[in-house]
């Protein structure tokens, strides 16, 4: 450690540290890249959000440098207005022009580095942060544990994840770095407002705080988050300063730069939303930070007119008229009430349908621990540390650190996906942790290893005494038993003290090895994020469908735009809404915005729909003319589909469609485990119908006749299933019902199934849907049907054929997979939606149409089933 102990060699140790830490960022992040090898760099590309930012830079490149805050070409039949900022697309357009990037295959290669390179910048001002709060070395952790952790910070900023969140976790944590150096500065600067050369560096730095947190609006509003930290600070140290008898002209002072800086900055940018909200580019943020700096001011005058008085003046003061504020602005204006009220409940709080967005599940100790491991328990140690600096040395850094990491702690905990924000604390807290036991226990270890000839003496040593080299201890002459009695104790005054830094070092290593660990599994797993179904159909759809009239390249202004006659939409859930926009050049209903979702006719109440013709309203109203399904849809996103539904259709709940139960394993009985069972309801829904039918009809075969008990009875989790016994379909019903007319409380019997194909009930064919292409990959096969991965249906008015019975259509898909359409008349007729003459390629007919039992047969015209003709 000698070396660390000449300024000057320090200096260039650290420096070359901390660049070898980045390049192993930069490295371990660009491994889906480094095994790509001559494969589409598009494959690399994570779904949902980095694929709209693709489609931003699209148009930005193509109208540069205007930027599309409204788009036409997502959520038919009324586009979607574009919520986050600017930033990532420009950053990434710039990029490609900067390197002269022109084909997708380059636009998207460059435009990947973008969140790599925003997360190897935070090594530096890691490093800077920890130096901040503690001294240098706390600065070089902060490093290494950034450098290091998992979780949703990596997976954010790995080559492939196009997302703006790694932009978020930069500027936020570099506006908290800018914004606490001023308040330390500022706090030690005897500031007189009328000579500005007293505070002339205060304001520079406040300036570049004010900057910072713009910088990071460009980004996202959600930063605004930080600006709620701010003034929960400021709350909290102006009551200790007056409490000390500080006063509070330079919190004052620092605020009213900062945030000015920021409104200035958005007056400026422009408001691009007429209304009030608080996570959108309108008034309402503006309004909020003048809020803020009219309460900092309000609390240094405040505090100033009660300086004589009794301390808890304050205070009660303050709680007082915070209530009388509240309730006059509920009262005068209660929008920007309601609005800021509804964001904090928003952004802290839960709602049924997060539990089916992967990213905005709750945080679990499961989850936590497997994301930080052993840099929870450093973490812990950092805020035990923070605890006890503050109330020793009454320093403010120590607060805004504590104040910052519990709030993004509970937003962690609310929003998983808020882990790219909690890794920066977590790091910060565990180099704190380690700073403090390097400081303490690190010259008698690396003494007795001969690796420093710096003092042996125990005990903390932070800020500049830290950065102190360390001065030799001056031996006194002594002889005999005595001096060797002094230095034994001596030695065994250390053994605590090394204790603690070796534990915590070792704690620190594990932390890293697991995380890199972690973090090298995941970037050299398999590289396919797109499915290549989705890709290949998508593809399909391109090439084969007619052009909706909207040019994929224009930027269009939300109040003069309106939707050609030749536009229609694409029906699918919301996860793929951006994929049909940026492959398909088509437009969704739904986007990953989780818009065109809800409602009376959102894609959650279609695909739920157990009737066609309710189905078909929706379609209509919007204006749709595809439907795509796939296999997730029909099985493991179902849950999150009918969870949606719920929401529109009170009458309706996730598990009237499916039922969880608990059973005992087949290897162990003593053992339980969850399996869920369909329903009836499930196979008439329009996305069971579709995918696994084809739309045509379906004949029950056999099922489970089901007993189960409430959890109420089994104290479970779950219903417990009591008996099971498999038998044809309409006799489990029967015994299902005759069942429960006898049951005791909290006993139930149903007839479930477990196969998705096999219906419990007859389904009936749908008369306005044909299949027209399917994905090449099979989910299943039985023989009851066979199943792809995605399948792309038309909507079609289909042809009137008059008879009774059943009438039958051989096919064969583009895929070879031959099946029948079956259906049966209603009140003397047929609606069928295949045509057999005029297309032989893709899904087409092998034969006529044929009505059973009889020598019947009809030929219907693609005209006649698209226009809704009458056959003779």
């Amino acid at each position: 450690m000698d070396l660390f102990d000449n300024p000057k060699h320090r200096t260039y140790i650290i420096l070359a540290l901390l660049v070898i830490s980045a390049l192993f960022m930069f490295w371990i992040r660009i491994i889906p890249l480094l095994n790509l090898g001559n494969g589409d760099v598009f494959s690399l590309v994570q779904p949902d959000d980095p694929i709209y930012a693709l489609r931003q830079i699209d148009l930005t490149l193509a109208n540069f440098p205007n930027y599309a805050w409204f788009d036409p070409m997502t959520q038919f039949p009324v586009g979607s207005t574009v919520y986050w900022g600017p930033l990532l697309t420009y950053l990434c357009s710039c990029a490609a022009i900067l390197v002269h990037a022109t084909t997708p295959a380059q636009i998207i290669t460059v435009s990947l580095f973008i969140p790599v390179l925003e997360a190897v910048i935070m090594v530096f001002v890691m490093y800077w942060l920890g130096k901040t709060v503690a001294d240098w070395k706390t600065g070089l952790f902060a490093a290494f544990m950034i450098a290091s952790v998992s979780g949703q910070f990596f997976f954010r900023s790995m080559y492939g994840s196009l997302y703006h969140h790694i932009g978020e976790t930069l500027f936020s944590t570099l506006f908290c770095l800018l914004y606490l150096y001023t308040l330390l500065k500022a706090k030690k600067t005897k500031i007189v407002l009328a000579d500005l050369s007293t505070y002339k560096e205060v304001l520079l730095f406040a300036v570049l705080s004010g900057i910072a947190f713009f910088v990071g609006i460009l980004n996202i509003e959600t930063i605004i988050v930080f600006a709620l930290i701010a003034a929960i600070f400021t709350f909290v140290q102006a009551v200790v300063n007056h409490h000390r008898s500080i006063s509070n002209l330079y919190l004052a002072l620092v605020n009213t730069v900062v945030f000015g800086v920021v409104i200035i900055g958005l007056l400026l940018f422009g408001f691009k939303d007429p209304g009030i909200g608080l996570s959108t580019y309108s008034i309402g943020p503006v309004i909020s930070y003048t809020l803020l700096i009219a309460a900092t001011i309000f609390l240094y005058l405040l505090s100033d007119y009660l300086k004589e008085r009794k301390k808890y003046y304050y205070i009660a003061s303050l709680v007082a008229i915070a209530i009388i504020f509240a309730a006059i602005l509920a009262l005068i204006f209660p929008a920007l009430f309601s609005d800021f009220t509804g964001g904090l409940v928003g952004f802290f709080g839960q709602a049924p349908i997060i539990s089916t967005v992967e990213e905005d599940i709750p945080w679990s100790l499961a989850q936590a621990w497997g994301t930080f491991n052993f840099g929870l328990v450093l973490a812990a140690g950092g805020i035990i540390l923070l605890l006890w600096q503050t109330f020793k040395k009454e320093e403010q850094g120590e607060v805004f650190v504590l104040i910052w990491s519990v709030v993004m702690l509970v937003c962690t905990i609310q929003r998983i996906k808020y882990e790219y924000y909690f890794a920066v604390n977590i790091a910060l807290l565990s180099a704190l942790c380690l700073g403090c036991a390097w400081n303490y226990g690190a010259g008698p270890v690396l003494s007795r290893l001969g690796l420093s000839s710096g003092s042996n003496e125990p005990g903390p040593k932070t800020g500049a005494a830290a950065d102190e080299p360390a001065r030799p201890e001056r031996q006194k002459k002594g002889k005999g038993k005595g001096a060797k009695a002094k230095r034994d104790a001596h030695r065994e005054n250390d053994i605590p003290a090394m204790v603690i830094f070796v534990g915590t070092v070792i704690l620190a290593a594990l932390f890293v090895i697991t995380s890199v660990l972690a973090n090298y599994v995941a970037s050299s797993s398999d590289t396919q994020a797109i499915n290549p179904d989705w890709q290949e159909s998508l593809a399909w759809m391109a090439n084969n469908t007619p052009d909706p009239g909207v040019n994929y390249y224009a930027i269009y202004d939300k109040s003069t735009f309106t939707y050609p006659n030749t536009s229609y939409g694409v029906m699918s859930w919301w996860d793929y809404g951006h994929l049909i926009t940026y492959i398909a050049h088509r437009i969704p209903n739904a986007n990953p915005f989780q818009a065109g979702v809800t409602g009376p006719d959102g894609a959650a109440a279609y695909f739920m729909a157990t009737d066609e013709s309710t189905a078909d309203t929706i379609l209509d109203h919007d204006g749709t003319r595809y439907v795509i399904t796939d296999a997730e849809m029909d099985t493991g996103k179902f849950y999150a589909m009918a969870t949606w539904y719920s929401l529109t259709n009170a009458t309706s709940t996730p598990g009237s469609y499916q039922l969880s139960l608990m059973m005992p394993s087949q290897s162990n009985p003593n053992i339980y485990q969850s399996v869920m069972l369909n329903e009836p309801a499930y196979y008439s829904t329009m996305i069971s119908r579709l995918h696994n039918y084809d739309g045509s009809m379906a004949t029950a075969g056999s099922a489970y006749y089901v007993e189960y008990s409430d959890p109420s009875v089994t104290q479970t989790s779950l219903p417990e299933l009591v008996n099971v016994k498999q038998m044809n379909a309409s006799d489990a019903i029967n015994a299902a019902a005759q069942y429960n007319q006898q049951a005791q409380p909290g006993y139930h019997a149903a007839a479930l199934n477990v196969q998705f194909s096999s219906p419990i009930t007859d389904i009936p064919a749908l008369q306005h849907y044909r299949l027209i292409h399917e994905s090449p990959t099979t989910v299943s096969s039985s023989n009851i049907s066979t199943i792809q991965y995605v399948k792309i249906f038309e909507y079609v008015k289909g042809a009137h054929i008059k008879g009774s019975g059943i009438i039958d259509l051989p096919l064969v898909t583009n895929t070879g997979r031959n099946f029948a359409y079956r259906q049966t008349s209603v009140n003397g007729e047929f609606v069928v939606p295949y045509a057999t003459t005029g297309n032989i390629s893709g899904v087409h007919a092998t034969g006529p149409y044929q009505i059973e039992g009889t020598g019947t047969t009809f030929n219907v015209s693609d005209a006649a089933v698209v226009q809704g003709l009458t056959i003779n």
